[in-house]
């Protein structure tokens, strides 16, 4: 087993790693994010009665999105406690890799979600325009396989560090020499996001160049729903993602070109972790996606909406 408190820093991190804004967004995500998702997990189980392939993959969605947020209370306690983590080595094991997990299967499943759409309005003759809900079920079940085998380094891997009286539970840190966990961990980071943003513009370029080829004013409606969902998916991912990618591996080429400049290195490593705070928001945004993706949840949360005014 690795013991990570003894690997060496690039520059040792202070209390200025911690912030307001990055707490505030924290509070914001749970207070926001688990009333909606709870809400939406109720009408998935109890009053969606249509459960075609798409419905499927959004349910995984929520599912992804709800388990992250239960995560998040943990991380905020910890940010209180000046980045002092005090639920043991095992569980910051189990907490990082429950946070990756389903910080995966939430990009997995956005994906998943614009492609099922692009080929319905693309290629409805397609497949995969014309998968049945067990293969949804099926598709399904494989991502999350693939997600939890990217993340097992997490859970392997003795990932507390110690510095001074504080133990900090990271999965991103200033290793000078990274262990293969730690590497695998961050390959798997970018090229997940990397991959379904340009399968997302790619989806998104495409429908919008077929429409204005398109004459037909009854088939524009059906294409013009697709590009608002794509619309409301590159949104989020753009907004929720991207930060996190950019400050992240800009904190790699600084430590790269100019490893003694410190000072520089903690501030970009501030800014990453404040946007590694603000991905969690994707699960808090994601109800958004349900509701302008699919008709049939739409209904259903126009009923639920209905009743309570009864």
């Amino acid at each position: 087993m690795s013991n990570f408190s003894a690997v060496p820093m690039h520059c040792a991190y202070t209390k200025e790693t911690r912030t307001s804004f990055l707490f505030l967004v924290m509070i914001v995500e749970v207070a926001v994010g688990l009333p909606g998702n709870i809400l939406a997990l109720w009408i998935f189980c109890f009053r969606m009665k249509i459960w075609k392939s798409h419905a499927i993959f959004l349910f995984n969605l929520m599912l992804a999105d709800f388990l992250l947020l239960a995560c998040v209370p943990f991380r905020i306690d910890t940010h209180l406690r000046g980045d002092h983590w005090i639920y043991g080595e095992m569980f910051c094991r189990v907490n990082l890799f429950m946070l990756a997990v389903n910080r995966s299967a939430s990009i997995a499943f956005m994906t998943v979600v614009a492609l099922n759409r692009y080929f319905k309005v693309l290629h409805p003759m397609n497949c995969v325009s014309l998968m049945s809900s067990r293969h949804a079920v099926w598709l399904s079940s494989l991502i999350w396989l693939v997600v939890i085998i990217c993340r097992v380094p997490l859970l392997t891997t003795n990932l507390l560090q110690h510095q001074g009286n504080r133990s900090m539970c990271r999965s991103f840190s200033s290793y000078q020499n990274p262990p293969l966990a730690i590497t695998v961990h961050y390959i798997a980071y970018v090229i997940e996001f990397i991959l379904p943003w340009f399968v997302l513009l790619f989806c998104s370029a495409r429908i919008i160049w077929y429409l204005k080829r398109q004459e037909q004013i009854i088939q524009q409606k059906k294409f013009k729903k697709a590009i608002r969902t794509l619309a409301v998916i590159n949104l989020v991912f753009t907004v929720c993602f991207l930060p996190a990618i950019v400050t992240g591996l800009g904190s790699l080429a600084l430590k790269r070109f100019r490893p003694q400049d410190c000072e520089g290195f903690r501030k970009i490593v501030l800014a990453f972790m404040v946007s590694i705070g603000v991905t969690y928001l994707n699960s808090a945004l994601d109800p958004v996606i349900y509701t302008f993706s699919s008709s049939v949840f739409r209904t259903a949360l126009r009923n639920v909406f209905r009743d309570m005014r009864k």
